[in-house]
């Protein structure tokens, strides 16, 4: 079944997180999401379309979910970027691509592969069985019907057997591999010299007119931009939540009708020695690690005492070795199959034979059974009381939104007749730079905007109800307003010759620098204060700037010690001596180069994927409407 491929084959699954499913993906199920005519497109695919409405339909999918991700303290503003909004689209329109191919290629889904696969996600699951409750409420969170969440799921099984494949091909040469890996291990010993612009401003004089000119030539740099000091009212699930009255006997009757959610599964506790052999190793290197294994075994046997003291010496598990090979509190589905069912089957304080899973061989001892048990309803309560009142909040918020919307709108002079309707508190803002953001829980460039629009500022109506994050909507009327204006040039006069000095500083420096490097190239003797040697990687160099770490790894080493700088315009110069270099050695058994390989590995992968998609793009034709891609949604 499709759910055991993209179990197994991590690769594909990495690939296909990176490439095709990306945070924002949203796909386009024609069956059920049809253009219309009075929804502009955006783009064009092949002999289809990607409608304005399915592109808003993402960027809101995409800012919800980071939301969650980011525990609310997502920038709206970065949404309102003509580069996040191409980012998004790229992603629709390679996924009408993928779509497009899976349908040509006739691949099928079946209902049994559907219910099997649905059933088998993890998140769907209560006490290890498919909870019918938690898949209606993903869906329903999902804003769609069964019938297109279940279509969105067949097209993602579908592509997901599509591009298996692909990433499959791709061969990886163990040479190609191995040189690779080396040149991530290899290391060199390097020293530095900072030149920065603090040490070069004594030496810096500037002309008498320099802040004059430069004020002339950027007077846009000082000028303060229009400002508007505002009152705003928010509507929120949480805040008709709070006000919601729960009784004793409102949290009985959820506690009765609820009592399966409440039941705790069996939990274990184990610790477990592992030494590593990955399934597909070679027989030889799989015998070696279970004759280890059970070595150890032996040992546990004659001195059960010393398992932690084991564990630490020669479990090859990074996870869990320093703690004396415990894995804490877990239950059934938290591991792989062979490792659960002998964890389950063993008596509190008993110790396994020599277990076999895909990461290696394991010696598992059981350090703690809790029974399953239902959870009293004083353990509850307060869960049942967050969820009585997040339902009657989101019941009160959906009752509420549009008449939210209407009164403030109809009576747009105040806005005190919605929040005494609501009991909801007035609050006031600092000043607001145009363009700039509001507070944290009320920030949206939408809102922002409409402040500042003419019938915020001239007549001093309400803003309309603008939704700022899901379930909350916020109204703001304009209380004070300041237009845009020039600073005088003697109130950033200093702000300009710091300005200046520093960037005739910054040059100086990188002159210095250039000086002393070409010096040193051609072996003359330059009076440097270098910094304690240090060994470097590609991989492995703290505080080295991405530009800093090419140049030192590009540098011919034929004769050392070798020179190399790099110039950081507005920060000054960085020059490193290079005193030795270890070349990288990529065994077989070295764990760090076996990850290396594997990473490789991923990266031809995705290379192939990238590829035959440019095949595909080439193939169909793609139109894009940038006037209707710069057009955000009103």
């Amino acid at each position: 079944m499709l759910f055991d491929i993209v179990r197994n084959n991590k690769r594909i699954t990495q690939v296909f997180l990176v490439l095709i499913t990306l945070p924002f993906a949203f796909w386009g199920v024609e069956s059920y999401v049809r253009n219309t005519d009075s929804d502009i497109a955006v783009a064009s695919v092949g002999g289809g379309k990607i409608s304005q409405q399915e592109l808003q339909a993402a960027m809101r999918e995409q800012q919800d979910r980071m939301r969650t991700q980011l525990g609310g303290k997502v920038d709206p503003a970065v949404f309102e970027t003509p580069q996040m909004r191409r980012a998004v689209l790229d992603s629709l329109i390679t996924q009408r691509l993928l779509a497009d191919q899976a349908r040509k290629a006739k691949l099928v889904v079946g209902d049994q592969q559907l219910i099997q696969f649905i059933a088998n996600v993890p998140s769907l699951q209560d006490n290890g069985k498919f909870s019918k409750e938690r898949y209606e409420a993903l869906v329903a969170a999902q804003g769609m019907s069964k019938e297109m969440f279940e279509a969105r799921v067949r097209q993602d099984i579908a592509v997901q057997q599509l591009a298996l494949p692909v990433t499959e091909a791709g061969i990886v040469g163990t040479v190609a591999s191995g040189r690779w890996a080396a040149t991530q291990i290899e290391r060199r010993e390097i020293s530095e010299l900072q030149l920065v612009p603090d040490n070069f401003t004594s030496k810096v004089k500037l002309a008498g007119d320099a802040v004059q000119k430069y004020y002339e030539a950027n007077r846009k740099l000082f000028e303060l931009p229009e400002q508007v000091r505002a009152e705003y009212l928010v509507l929120s699930r949480d805040a008709l939540a709070a006000q919601a009255a729960i009784g004793d006997e409102d949290i009985k009757a959820y506690y009765k009708t609820h009592d399966a959610r409440f039941k705790e599964a069996e939990s274990r506790r184990a610790s477990h020695i592992l030494i590593r052999a990955d399934k597909n190793a070679p027989e030889a290197e799989a015998n070696a690690a279970k004759a280890k294994a059970e070595e150890l075994l032996g040992q546990v046997r004659k001195a059960p005492a010393d398992f932690a003291k084991l564990a630490k010496q020669h479990s090859q598990d990074p996870g869990s070795a320093a703690k004396g090979g415990d894995l804490d509190w877990f239950g059934r589905g938290a591991m792989v199959k062979a490792f659960e069912d002998t964890v389950f089957a063993l008596k509190d304080g008993q110790v396994s034979d020599v277990v076999r899973s895909d990461f290696g061989f394991h010696v598992i001892r059981v350090t703690g059974i809790r029974p399953e048990r239902i959870k009293s309803i004083d353990d509850v309560k307060t869960e049942i009381v967050a969820e009585l009142r997040r339902e009657i909040g989101t019941k009160k918020y959906a009752e509420a939104a549009e008449a939210f919307g209407n009164m403030v709108y109809e009576q747009s002079d105040s806005l005190k007749p919605a929040a005494e309707k609501w009991k909801l508190e007035v609050r006031q803002t600092s000043w607001i730079a145009k363009g700039g953001k509001l507070a944290p829980t009320i920030d949206s460039p939408k809102l922002s905007g409409a402040l500042f629009s003419d019938d915020a500022l001239k007549n001093k109506r309400n803003t309309e109800a603008v939704e700022v994050a899901p379930g909350t909507l916020v109204s703001a009327r304009v209380l004070e307003h300041k237009p845009a204006a020039l600073q005088p040039m003697e109130s950033v006069r200093a702000e300009i010759e710091k300005r200046l000095i520093r960037e005739e500083a910054a040059s100086l420096a990188i002159k210095d620098g250039e000086e002393k490097l070409a010096r040193l190239s051609r072996g003359e003797a330059v009076d440097v204060k270098w910094s304690p040697n240090r060994s470097v990687s590609r991989s492995q160099a703290p505080g080295l700037p991405p530009e800093s770490i090419r140049a030192i790894f590009a540098a011919g080493t034929a004769s050392l010690p070798a020179h190399v700088g790099v110039a950081y315009p507005g920060r000054g110069y960085a020059l490193y001596r290079i005193a030795s270099v270890k070349a990288g050695e990529s065994g077989k058994d070295d764990p760090a180069a076996r990850a290396l390989s594997q990473k490789y590995a991923s990266l031809i992968a995705e290379e192939e994927f990238a590829a035959w998609m440019a095949s595909l793009r080439a193939g169909n034709p793609v139109e894009i409407n940038k006037a209707a891609l710069e057009t955000k949604e009103r």
